[in-house]
């Protein structure tokens, strides 16, 4: 074979070549779709509530100092009245500050270092918050907060959001579709968007207001701004048109 002949044959080659792949490339051009946003949300009640309160001691009316272990004592006691598991109750930390005399003096003596301790107590229901505040001497509070809140199943209620979503989405191509009479084929594509859930309760008490109660007729419990979690995921999804 004379070299006309072979690169004749290669060139005849690549043109053929050639025009596959561009019919190929048109016919993945012609392929009718259809580009949706599935979406699906739940609300739920917390059921794992992590409070932090500190306690701290103090000096009282009679200028003794109130100890950290008897406000522990009743703090202890509390949350077991309420129900609390003891691997529910922890601590959290340790420190402490000196009282006034210590920073005028620039010494250290025992009677003025105040001792505080951080606990973390894990609830069920956010009622037992409440009823908490009932057991404690309000002016050995320094702090309340719900740090950490979340529910047992909450990982099963993403799987099911996940999997209603992309329901939505099927559901809302075939109704979109039946306007042009057309039918939804099989699904493309999937992508699943950012999706996160919000923030339920704020709780944050300090120690003027709860001395603030303690003097205006005793520790009441106070007022917590509840909201349901909510869930939300969407994602989207290209179907194949029939």
């Amino acid at each position: 074979m004379n070299n006309n002949k072979f690169f004749g044959l290669v060139a005849l080659f690549v043109l053929m070549a050639g025009v596959g792949q561009a019919q190929s490339t048109q016919d993945k051009e012609l392929v009718k779709k259809i580009e949706v946003y599935g979406k699906a949300e739940k609300e739920i009640i917390p059921d794992e509530i992590y409070f932090s309160v500190t306690l701290k001691e103090y000096i009282g009316d009679d200028k003794r100092k109130v100890e950290i272990d008897k406000l522990e004592r009743e703090l202890y006691n509390a949350v077991r009245k309420i129900g609390v598991a003891e691997e529910d109750f922890q601590i959290e930390n340790v420190f402490g500050y000196n009282y006034d005399q210590y920073w005028r003096n620039k010494k250290k003596d025992r009677e003025d270092f105040l001792a505080q301790k951080q606990y973390r107590v894990k609830f069920e229901n956010l009622n037992n918050i409440n009823r908490l505040f009932e057991y404690l001497d309000p002016k050995g509070i320094q702090h309340a907060n719900i740090s950490e809140y979340s529910h047992s199943q909450i990982e099963r209620y993403r799987r099911e959001l996940k999997v209603e979503a992309l329901r939505n989405a099927k559901e809302k191509a075939e109704y979109l579709l039946l306007g042009i009479d057309e039918k939804r084929g099989e699904v493309l594509e999937v992508q699943e968007m950012d999706n996160d859930y919000q923030q339920p309760v704020m709780y944050k008490a300090r120690s003027m207001a709860m001395m603030d109660m303690a003097e205006s007729g005793g520790m009441q419990a106070p007022q917590i701004d509840f909201q349901t979690i909510k869930i939300k995921y969407e994602v989207r999804a290209v179907f194949k048109i029939l």
